[in-house]
C-alpha cells in the first residue's frame, strides 16, 4: 500500500495553470483584546473600510502555526505557511539572517543572528536590561558592526565573518573546521537576567567547540564594546548551517517570487527557492509598487509586512493599529491586479498585550471566485474570523487550499 506523505502527493496532485497567488502576510497580525480601545483586538478596532468589505465575499478563518499552545518564530511560521511542515522542516535563524543579505555561506560554516543588546553590570556579571539596545538605526549598527570587525577576525583557527543586517540584528558566520550547530541561544528572552552561557546539544566535540568559540566571543566583543551607552553586549540566537530542502517550485510547480525589506523573511523565501525581489524603498506602498513591476513575470507572490509585529513586540497598539489601517488604504492597488487567489493572514499572533509570539490562532481570509462567503461576516478581525466558514485549520495546509482556489490540483485517486 502506498502511503503518502503531504509533500509527495503536493507534488504528484500539482499541476500548471494560468492562474496567479498572492500571499500577504501581516507579520504578528493576531491579537488579544485591549481595555483601553474596549476589549477590541488591534485587527478589530483598525479603521480598515477595504479589509471589511473584502471579506464579505472570502472565506475567514483561524490558522494554528505549529500546534496548540505552541507559540511559533518566525521561521516556523513562515514555514507553515508555505507548506513545510515546521515539525520537520527546522532551520536557525542564523542562516536566514545571512540568506536574507545575500552572503555567500559555504559548506560548513556556522552562521548566527546576533542582536545588540543594552547591559549592566553588576561587578563582573552583565545584566540585560534591553535586548534591542533600543532599536539603534541601521547606520549605527554598520557602525558597530564595522567596529567588530576591525577587533575580531580570528579565534581559536576559526574565522570570524561580522556583517550588519537591520536595526539591532546582525550576522556572525564561523568558518573553519570542525564546527557543530548544536549550541543553545544565549538570549534569555527577558530583561532583569544574565545572558545565558552558549551550551553544546547534543553534547559533541564539534558543537563544544562551537560553544567555547562562542564564549571567547561574547568576552572579545564585550571587550570592544563597553563604552557603548547603549549597544555594549552582543546576544546569540540560531546557530545553523545551511540544509538542503526540496524546493518550492518542485512541490507546487510555481514560479515564486517574495517582495519582503527585512533580510530574515528574504532569507526564508530563498531558502525554499523563491525570487527575492531587490527593490527601492521599505514602505507598504513601496513594497505593492514592486508588486505591481513583476506582476506578469510570476504566478505566486510573498508579500511580507513586517511592522505589525514590531509594534506588537514593542507593546505599541497604537502603532500596530496603524500599520493595518496604512495596509488597508494601499489593499486597493493590490486587488486592481485581480489575483486569483488571494490570502491575507500573519505567520503567528503578536499582541500588544503580551509584548511577544502567543500561541493564538491567527486570522486569516481567503478571497477567490470558489470561495463560500459567511452571510453574517461584518469585517476582518479574530472573532468573525472564529466563525467562518474556512474553520480553524493547520497553517500548513493553507498552500493546498489557495492551489485548489487556483485549480492547480489535480483530483486524488479516481
Amino acid at each position: 500500500m502506498r502511503e503518502w506523505t503531504y509533500e509527495g502527493l503536493m507534488q504528484e496532485l500539482t499541476k500548471t495553470a494560468e492562474t496567479k497567488i498572492l500571499l500577504v502576510v501581516l507579520d504578528g497580525l493576531g491579537g488579544l483584546p485591549i481595555s483601553e480601545i474596549g476589549g477590541k483586538t488591534e485587527l478589530e478596532a483598525s479603521k480598515k473600510p477595504n479589509l471589511d468589505e473584502l471579506a464579505k465575499s472570502s472565506m475567514l478563518g483561524l490558522l494554528e502555526p505549529v500546534l496548540p499552545g505552541i507559540s511559533p518564530g518566525s521561521s516556523a511560521g513562515h514555514f507553515a505557511l508555505f507548506g513545510y511542515d515546521p515539525l520537520r522542516y527546522y532551520v536557525g535563524r542564523g542562516v536566514l539572517e545571512a540568506l536574507g543579505i545575500g552572503f555567500p555561506l559555504q559548506e560548513g560554516d556556522v552562521a548566527i543572528r546576533a542582536n545588540f543588546a543594552t547591559a549592566q553590570y553588576e561587578g563582573n556579571q552583565p545584566i540585560i536590561v534591553d535586548r534591542r539596545a533600543g532599536r539603534p538605526k541601521t547606520e549605527e549598527t554598520e557602525r558597530l558592526c564595522a567596529e567588530l570587525k576591525n577587533a575580531i577576525s580570528e579565534i581559536d583557527g576559526v574565522q570570524i565573518l561580522i556583517e550588519p543586517v537591520k536595526e539591532h540584528r546582525f550576522v556572525i558566520v564561523l568558518r573553519g573546521e570542525g564546527l557543530g550547530e548544536g549550541v543553545r541561544d544565549t538570549d534569555p528572552q527577558v530583561t532583569g537576567r544574565p545572558p545565558l552561557t552558549p551550551q553544546p546539544e547534543p553534547d559533541n566535540p564539534e558543537n563544544r567547540r562551537t560553544a567555547e568559540i562562542a564564549v571567547k566571543l561574547i568576552e572579545r566583543t564585550a571587550e570592544v564594546l563597553r563604552s557603548e551607552p547603549k549597544a555594549n553586549y552582543v546576544l546569540l540566537r540560531g546557530f545553523a548551517k545551511r540544509p538542503n530542502w526540496v524546493s518550492f517550485s518542485e512541490l507546487y510547480k510555481l514560479n515564486a517570487c517574495c517582495i519582503a525589506v527585512y533580510p530574515m523573511y528574504r532569507g526564508l523565501a530563498q531558502l525554499v527557492g523563491m525570487k527575492v525581489l531587490d527593490f527601492e524603498g521599505d514602505t507598504i506602498a513601496d513594497e505593492i509598487a514592486a508588486l505591481k513591476s513583476v506582476w506578469n513575470d510570476y504566478d505566486f507572490f510573498f508579500l511580507h509586512i513586517k511592522p505589525t509585529d514590531s509594534r506588537g513586540e514593542d507593546g505599541n497598539w497604537q502603532g500596530k493599529i496603524a500599520v493595518i489601517e496604512e495596509f488597508d488604504k494601499n489593499l486597493p492597488d493590490i486587488l486592481a491586479l485581480k489575483p486569483d487567489v488571494l490570502a491575507i493572514t500573519g505567520d503567528h499572533s503578536t499582541p500588544a498585550t503580551y509584548r511577544a509570539h502567543s500561541w493564538h490562532p491567527v486570522p486569516v481570509l481567503l478571497h477567490s471566485r470558489w470561495v463560500i462567503p459567511d452571510p453574517e461576516v461584518k469585517g476582518f478581525g479574530e472573532r468573525t474570523c472564529a466563525k467562518g466558514t474556512l474553520g480553524r485549520i493547520p497553517s500548513k495546509f493553507l498552500m493546498s487550499l489557495l492551489l485548489a482556489h487556483a485549480e492547480r490540483l489535480e483530483r486524488y485517486q479516481a
